[in-house]
């Protein structure tokens, strides 16, 4: 049964995926063309994860929310191949910050997530 959930969860995901980096985009369009988009929806993704991690919700739940929205809306393999692009167009300190800079956030939110959930369930 939780592998309906997983994709209920990543029916939501995909596509808030695709419309944030679309938006995201437009948005900030030619702004040292760094693939913001990504790196909100990856942000994004970690402190929900974060949040239903350290809510310590059911195994349903963590199914719905942290493997099927969460995984489909993150993205690993777009963020690898941005940052190879950057680096393929000669911006190899663009692509190197874009890994730092991503991992930390990532990171960073994840860990808010989890606080916040602990400070909400209590």
């Amino acid at each position: 049964m939780n592998w309906l959930l997983v994709i209920a969860g990543a029916v939501v995901g995909a596509p808030l995926r695709y419309l944030t980096d679309r938006a995201v985009q437009a948005r900030w369009a030619g702004r040292a063309n760094y693939p913001w988009g990504t790196f909100t929806v990856n942000v994004g993704g970690s402190l929900v994860l974060g949040f239903v991690s350290g809510a310590a919700v059911s195994s349903g739940t963590f199914a719905l929310i942290g493997t099927g929205f969460c995984g489909a809306l993150t993205t690993y393999s777009t963020f690898s191949y941005e940052t190879l692009r950057l680096a393929e167009r000669g911006r190899g300190l663009l692509a190197a910050a874009n890994v730092a800079l991503s991992v930390l956030a990532g990171l960073g939110a994840v860990t808010l997530g989890i606080e916040l959930a602990r400070s909400w369930v209590g």
